[in-house]
């Protein structure tokens, strides 16, 4: 890395820009990838880092020591912990995030398997999803308006690295995706939808998931192919939304992988 500066006071500009950064990922277009884990897969797969943040405290952690060498030419920034702790947003930070750019992904409808997110509030659920996409090999999210923003250090703490694996985009108009498909589009609900285990998800799909409350909005649902319900054991009400997402994901995949091997 770059020769370090120190940081002390929140007057100073560059903290003023790290807080923005902080607070409005996609108006700024940077995101802060925060943490040992985030950090080191952004070095292992050749993300640009623009800035290195490192605490006080952050220096004399020996991942964090080990990490440093491969930041070779990277600008690096010392912040105090208070000031550290403000930026990431946790209150036991591990002491060192990397500053990146949000990337541009394609307006053009999906033509192959996505995922449609529709008011999907919690942080830690949408995180969740992007790394349950991930790992289900479905490279396509879609956020609409209402949700937790994808670049937020939350939901990228809780992805633990899938962002870089996606093509995510966010506010988008879910309805008009619908109208352009040419994939079969399926709507989860909680109840009332033909069972999971009947459909053929040979694919290519999209999948219609909702807010963790309210489910999918009346207009989604209507505009949808197929409505589809994960069968519960009886006195269950429903899953959690990112609990239900992997679990159809992981039968879009199970049938695929059956049907290779016949």
């Amino acid at each position: 890395m770059k020769d370090s500066r120190h940081i002390t006071s929140r007057e100073n500009p560059v903290f003023k820009s790290l807080r923005m950064i902080a607070d409005d990922p996609r108006r700024q277009g940077l995101a802060l990838a925060d943490g040992i884990h985030l950090v080191s897969t952004c070095l292992a797969r050749g993300v640009a880092i623009s800035k290195l943040l490192v605490s006080e405290s952050g220096l004399k952690n020996s991942e964090i020591a080990a990490l440093l060498p491969g930041a070779a030419g990277i600008d690096c920034v010392v912040l105090r912990d208070n000031l550290f702790r403000e930026v990431s947003g946790v209150s036991t930070p591990t002491g060192i995030a990397a500053v990146i750019a949000i990337p541009r992904a394609s307006d053009a409808a999906p033509q192959d398997d996505a995922v449609l997110l529709d008011a999907v509030q919690d942080a830690g659920n949408v995180g969740a999803i992007l790394r349950t996409a991930a790992a289900a090999g479905v490279y396509q999210v879609l956020l609409g308006t209402g949700c937790a923003g994808a670049w937020t250090a939350r939901v990228l703490r809780a992805g633990q690295g899938a962002h870089f694996s996606l093509a995510i985009r966010e506010q988008v108009n879910l309805a008009a995706v619908l109208a352009a498909r040419s994939a079969t589009s399926v709507a989860t609900v909680a109840s009332g939808g033909r069972s999971l285990y009947e459909l053929d998800l040979s694919g290519p799909l999209l999948w219609l998931v909702g807010n963790e409350g309210a489910g999918l909005s009346a207009q989604l649902i209507a505009a949808a192919d197929l409505r589809t319900t994960i069968p519960l054991a009886g006195g269950t009400e429903s899953l959690n939304v990112a609990a239900a997402t992997a679990v159809c994901l992981f039968e879009a995949s199970r049938q695929r992988l059956h049907t290779n091997r016949a």
